[in-house]
């Protein structure tokens, strides 16, 4: 592989997380792992997956969440890891205490992202993160604006990023979260907190990933996601809110 995926080292720590619809905040206590220092480009994609490069050093766009879920393991498999995925027709399990490279849990994306910060961005938007306010029309090439103090480039702005974690499975099934927002939201969507998710078919020019690796002495739960959870999370007790109705 010629481009080859470069991983910056986050420390332990600990992240608060929230969930609007639930009126739900909490914790979570992570352990060390590693991440992206850019989302995946198209050349990468182009190399392990067969797509084509048109512009090489831009994120790798239009791919479904199970599009970057291939590509983890075809890089892991590349590199003599473990892959951290097994499937069952569209059903995807995470082997947790695999070494091979993953998408990053919700925690880890938003830890990862704020480095140290507790306000909405990480530093000023026009030197951190392609937005609406630069009028740029398409996703841009990785790493031209200002990384935050991870040494991670483009977790704001340019496209956003898919995550592990279910969306909200009571309301939405099995959509998965993406972060970080795009090259054509305002500031409001660029946020180290909002919250956006998709079918896992769905591709958009504005939705990309980067990956992650580490591995966990855990079974089904992991940096803060567990499956339990998820169950917990998709149960619906009592009558359902005024127009809204699961995809279940």
């Amino acid at each position: 592989m010629t481009a080859d995926i470069e991983l910056a080292r986050i420390e332990a720590g600990a992240v608060a997380l929230h969930d609007a619809r639930r009126r739900a905040s909490w914790s979570v206590d992570l352990e060390p792992f590693e991440i992206g220092v850019y989302p995946v480009t198209q050349e990468q994609l182009a190399e392990l997956l067969g797509e084509t490069a048109t512009h090489p050093r831009r994120p790798a766009t239009d791919v479904s969440w199970l599009c970057a879920i291939r590509f983890c393991n075809a890089a892991s498999e590349w590199e003599g890891l473990d892959p951290a995925y097994a499937f069952d027709g569209e059903q995807v399990t995470w082997h947790v205490d695999a070494d091979g490279f993953r998408l990053p849990t919700e925690a880890e994306w938003e830890f990862a992202c704020r480095a140290g910060s507790t306000t909405p961005q990480y530093g000023p938007l026009d030197e951190v993160a392609w937005t609406s306010a630069d009028g740029v029309t398409a996703p841009q090439e990785v790493g031209g604006k200002l990384p935050n103090l991870n040494g991670l480039f483009d977790t704001l702005g340019n496209v956003w990023e898919w995550c592990w974690d279910l969306l909200d499975p009571a309301r939405y099934d099995d959509y998965r979260v993406f972060r970080g927002g795009g090259y054509a939201d305002d500031a409001w969507s660029v946020r180290a907190s909002v919250r956006r998710g998709g079918a896992p078919r769905m591709h958009h020019e504005d939705v990309g990933f980067r990956v992650a690796r580490g591995g966990f002495e855990t079974t089904d739960a992991a940096q803060g996601w567990s499956a339990q959870a998820d169950l917990e999370r998709a149960a619906i007790d009592g009558p359902l809110p005024p127009g809204w109705t699961p995809r279940r």
